[in-house]
């Protein structure tokens, strides 16, 4: 057998490496110009369901011309009727796969510092979007109890329970928040698993890579506790247990 010197693997590399900054490039641009033609629609778009549409068809559009093919296992597994899902975080594109394969009845609730964020901001609230400040126990009841109304008048709703994500995989400790609304709301947990994400684009890295997504949803997840904290911390525990045991990463609850 002939074989390879080793320098043929780092040469290789180095021939890819412009390849893969062109195409991140092309990839950010495409996100971006397709986030402003949709924020152009969303702001001219009358009702909820017709914003939440076209952000949907936005997002959808994105990643098929960036070549990030997403596969949907479980979608039977989303109730008709209200919900909150819940998954796991690993990447800033998690939000916008979501958008893709989720029904327009469904809003994120997200952390305050995206309110924050030029046109981000706008487009989010624009689609409905909770913001939660989790730094301030004041502003976090508040945002608690109008995140509450709105589970409340039947909205469905979508949780990254972490709060946030690490660049190696893993899943962190989730926060309670999630699991308290649906248990005062009494609509079911749908848990969620997102994996390829952190490859595309993880944290530390500014210019995503080209790959596929896989969306799995697990079965829905009732209590029959009626104590509303400890239904909603049997809720989280069995939810995280559900979605680390079909995610295969460690358990950095620990860590955060």
């Amino acid at each position: 057998m002939t074989e390879i010197p080793a320098s043929q693997p780092q040469q290789a590399s180095a021939w890819l490496a412009p390849l893969r900054v062109l195409y991140g490039v092309y990839a950010l641009a495409v996100f971006v110009i397709l986030a402003l033609l949709a924020l152009a629609c969303i702001l001219l778009l009358p009702t909820l369901r017709w914003r939440r549409t076209a952000a949907r068809n936005a997002a959808r559009a994105s990643l098929f011309l960036t070549g990030m093919p997403v596969n949907l296992r479980g979608a039977s597994m989303i109730p008709n009727n209200q919900c909150v899902v819940v998954a796991n975080h690993a990447s800033y594109l998690d939000g916008i796969v979501f958008t893709a394969v989720l029904p327009p009845r469904f809003g994120f609730v997200v952390k305050r510092e995206m309110d924050s964020v030029p046109l981000a901001g706008l487009l989010l609230r624009r689609i409905g979007s909770e913001f939660v400040d989790r730094s301030n126990r004041n502003k976090s009841a508040s945002d608690a109890r109008r995140v509450l109304r709105t589970a409340s008048n039947g909205h469905s709703l979508v949780f990254f329970p972490e709060g946030t994500f690490a660049n190696e995989p893993g899943l962190l400790k989730f926060h309670t928040g999630a699991f308290a609304i649906a248990a005062r709301a009494g609509c079911p947990i749908v848990p969620a698993i997102i994996r390829g994400t952190r490859h595309v684009l993880p944290g530390s890295r500014f210019l995503p890579l080209p790959g596929p997504i896989l969306v799995e949803f697990l079965n829905p997840i009732t209590t029959n506790v009626t104590n509303g904290e400890q239904s909603a911390i049997e809720l989280r525990d069995r939810s995280r247990q559900r979605i680390l045991e079909e995610l295969g990463e460690p358990d950095l609850s620990n860590a955060a």
